[in-house]
């Protein structure tokens, strides 16, 4: 018998052909020896228990692993996985994406050509700003704050980064601050209300990693305020939902959870949890990118 896998969402298709040649694929999570989980599944211990005592590995969408509790797996033996490397690029360029259409008004111009409301070429009509020059403050130093920081210096910003354990000080009194750190117990509100403060009132923030890393109601008391210029967001505190505060407000722009949305990058997350799955599954050795 093909070992039993569960898929908690739709896959590309040479994903789906793949897993279809070495798995039986179950509608349902239970019973199983595999699963593909999302990030906007929680794989939590009821979770786990529900989908059998065969359950081997759980091979995570994602790079961050906030919505797996990875103590009940080490507990349970069950091997997890996510997909490193293969976001990088797609969610860095993303990141810029955001800042480039908050800082030269993209989506706000959208908005009002779609209103149909009337406009007229002037020399200060629809004012934005560039990015060169000015100062990029990056929180998280992993693989994709590194990259953001390539690409922003090909622009002609300068960088302030802070990694795990460094002060922010510095970061905040940037031009622009962009977010890279995993979801943990440490960075959960870490732009609170006084890191917000501490921002200057033409400073934009960019968030591209997980939505609680961000206090949403002190995000949208800041916007406001015009505490800070702007936000760009692709990730939510609580996911689906957006605050609907975000929504009234013209100086932010809202993409929904993309950063790693490119048909070549989603492709190559999916191949990873194949090759994780086939590992344990069929071949019975520890994967690579196991993470407990």
């Amino acid at each position: 018998m093909r070992p039993r896998v569960h898929v908690a969402a739709r896959v590309p298709a040479p994903v789906q052909a793949a897993l279809e040649r070495d798995f039986a694929l179950e509608p349902e999570p239970v019973d199983l020896d595999g699963l593909v989980a999302i990030p906007s599944v929680r794989v939590d211990a009821a979770a786990l228990d529900r989908a059998g005592p065969r359950l081997r590995i759980v091979a995570s969408y994602a790079v961050g692993l906030d919505n797996v509790d990875l103590d009940a797996a080490r507990e349970r033996g069950i091997v997890v996985t996510n997909t490193p490397d293969v976001l990088t690029r797609a969610t860095a360029e993303h990141t810029l994406a955001l800042l480039l259409a908050l800082r030269r008004r993209v989506a706000e111009g959208d908005r009002l050509l779609r209103r149909r409301r009337p406009w007229r070429l002037e020399p200060t009509f629809m004012l934005g700003r560039g990015l060169a020059g000015s100062t990029l403050g990056i929180v998280g130093a992993g693989r994709i704050g590194r990259e953001v920081a390539r690409l922003a210096e090909a622009l002609g910003m300068r960088i302030v980064a802070a990694g795990r354990g460094d002060p922010l000080d510095a970061v905040l009194d940037a031009d622009a601050v962009t977010l890279h750190c995993p979801l943990t117990v440490e960075t959960r509100h870490l732009l609170d209300a006084g890191a917000l403060a501490r921002m200057g009132p033409d400073a934009v923030l960019v968030n591209t990693s997980r939505g609680a890393v961000v206090h949403e109601e002190a995000l949208v008391d800041a916007l406001r305020a015009r505490t800070i210029a702007g936000a760009a967001l692709d990730v939510f505190e609580d996911e689906p939902r957006v605050h609907p505060g975000l929504l009234e407000l013209e100086n932010v722009v809202l993409t929904p959870h993309l950063g790693s949305a490119t048909q070549e990058t989603r492709e190559a997350m999916g191949m990873l949890c194949v090759e994780a799955l086939r590992a344990v599954l069929l071949e019975d050795r520890p994967p690579p990118n196991a993470v407990a």
